[in-house]
């Protein structure tokens, strides 16, 4: 460790972002959120409460959903971290971000990309999962516009479009 502006103690932090190597001398009680939106540029996750129960920060670490604003940097060192500028290939968007805009489960979008991720990290774990189980893997990121109800539907399509391509 050594120290950074006014003293302040810094640790040099190694993340894989996106599918790229990071390296970073960071505060060591600055968040990830912050230093994915402040230095990398990476503005999809978002800071809604800053306590870590609405989900708008929603990144996947290590293959796990996080509320980005809850991780302290230096906890990030040597992880891999996909945020939602990272599902795209650059060309064409994510089954899942297509599925949302088709149901309108994006409304004002300020919850999506958290949304996106967590149901992203539950297919993942579960490709077939019930609307229950949907629901429950959802239930850490919080929208106010959409009842919900469109955002199942939504990865319920994505479900249904894999099942019917493996058939």
């Amino acid at each position: 460790m050594k120290n950074g502006v006014l003293g302040e103690e810094t640790l040099t932090i190694s993340m894989m972002v996106n599918g790229e190597s990071v390296v970073r001398d960071v505060p060591v009680n600055r968040t990830l959120l912050s230093v994915l939106r402040e230095d990398l540029g990476l503005i999809g996750a978002r800071e809604g409460c800053g306590v870590g129960e609405c989900g708008a920060c929603t990144v996947i670490m290590n293959g796990k959903t996080v509320n980005a604003c809850m991780v302290l940097a230096p906890k990030a060192d040597g992880a891999t971290i996909t945020t939602i500028e990272g599902l795209s290939d650059g060309e064409h968007l994510h089954p899942l971000q297509e599925a949302f805009i088709e149901e309108g489960a994006v409304q004002c979008g300020f919850c999506t990309p958290g949304m996106i991720l967590s149901a992203k990290a539950l297919l993942d774990e579960n490709p077939s999962p019930t609307r229950l189980e949907i629901r429950e893997g959802i239930s850490g990121n919080l929208c106010r516009c959409t009842g919900y109800q469109q955002i199942v539907d939504a990865i319920e399509l994505v479900v249904n479009r894999t099942e019917e391509a493996k058939a």
